[in-house]
């Protein structure tokens, strides 16, 4: 499997399909694929490069929400005023943690007041949604929570346990597990030299349908390789996007199989499906975990695929598959409007096993 992956991530970079890919599979708790290929900015991407991979991110996110709650600091049905009053105006009162893993809690966009220099403000952007008015009232339908995601989730953190996400990714992720470096919300200033540099493919994203009716921002939903190499961005917490190798995220999700994050029965009651529905933002079926959607990309319907895990915008995607022991991560570096490398790797790999 080894051999094989590596053999196409070189040739989809000979050929000019890719700049610089990472690709990361364990099984069982053994690492049975660790590939690299390619360049960034000049620069060899090794294992260890971490890449900024936008919603790849949401991964570690959901993540850190089910060590909240196996630690005792929340449940999922936890009232998101329990612990953030101020949040409950506009018919908000009745939404609960479940909701937020569900992107059910309807709010999928950023209050248009909140633009992308503002992200790193995070006291702004909490109170901002905050004093949100919903789009639909928590719980009724799904639509996927682009940026809000992440600070609904890390406000909640914050508010129990008198963390960051960036501290508790630290204390609770990486130093446990030994991948410090290669997972960040907020990349320390001496590590931004490490970062391999983001290259987009087409300046402009392909329109979505009636796009002045989107739901969301063009921001919101079209990745920026101006935006992911931006320094201020990189060096702020902003937990719906971030920064891995492809390594460290598969590593994170093999110990959340292995159960050295989180017990057996938590992860079935995490994983199982908890809303199913259409996405009022995309207008796709979407069937949803606690903070993640459910299924293998690619995967064919009659496969009834129990894996779970987050794409990102520009072409990543990780999974985890508790059914078969597999964990796997793929990150590059040159953004797209597809994630047709992510989906011939994963097919090669379910192939193969």
């Amino acid at each position: 499997m080894q051999e094989q992956i590596q053999r196409h991530i070189d040739m989809l970079v000979r050929t000019g399909m890719e700049d610089g890919v990472q690709v990361a599979v364990y099984q069982d708790g053994a690492l049975i694929v660790d590939a690299v290929a390619g360049s960034a900015d000049g620069r060899p991407v090794t294992s260890g490069t971490p890449i900024f991979s936008f919603s790849l991110a949401k991964n570690v996110t959901a993540t850190l929400a089910q060590l909240l709650v196996a630690r005792g600091f929340l449940d999922y049905d936890s009232p998101v005023t329990e612990v953030w009053p101020e949040f409950g105006v506009h018919g908000k009162s009745t939404a609960t943690l479940r909701h937020v893993l569900t992107h059910t809690v309807g709010l999928p966009a950023m209050p248009r007041e909140i633009t992308p220099d503002q992200l790193p403000d995070w006291s702004r952007v909490c109170a901002s949604l905050a004093a949100a008015e919903p789009r639909w009232p928590p719980g009724t339908a799904m639509g996927y929570h682009s940026y809000t995601f992440g600070y609904l989730v890390g406000e909640l953190a914050r508010r129990t346990t008198g963390r960051s996400m960036s501290e508790l990714l630290h204390e609770w992720i990486t130093a446990p597990l030994g991948i410090e470096g290669q997972l960040y919300f907020a990349a320390p200033e001496q590590a931004l030299p490490e970062l391999a540099r983001l290259e987009q493919q087409a300046r402009q994203w392909p329109a979505d349908p009636d796009d002045d009716e989107a739901i969301l921002a063009p921001w919101e939903s079209r990745p920026s390789a101006d935006f992911g190499n931006n320094g201020d961005i990189l060096r702020a917490d902003i937990p719906s996007v971030g920064i891995a190798s492809a390594r460290g995220l598969a590593a994170m999700f093999d110990a959340v199989l292995q159960g050295k994050l989180v017990d057996s029965a938590r992860l079935t009651e995490f994983s199982a499906p908890a809303f199913e529905g259409a996405d009022q933002v995309f207008g796709t079926p979407a069937r949803m975990a606690l903070g993640f959607p459910i299924g293998r990309m690619g995967a064919p319907a009659e496969e009834n695929s129990v894996a779970f895990g987050w794409p990102g915008g520009g072409g990543s995607y990780a999974y985890a598959d508790p059914a078969r022991g597999i964990a796997f991560a793929l990150t590059k570096t040159r953004l797209v409007p597809n994630f047709d490398t992510a989906l011939s790797v994963t097919t090669i790999l379910a192939d193969g096993s």
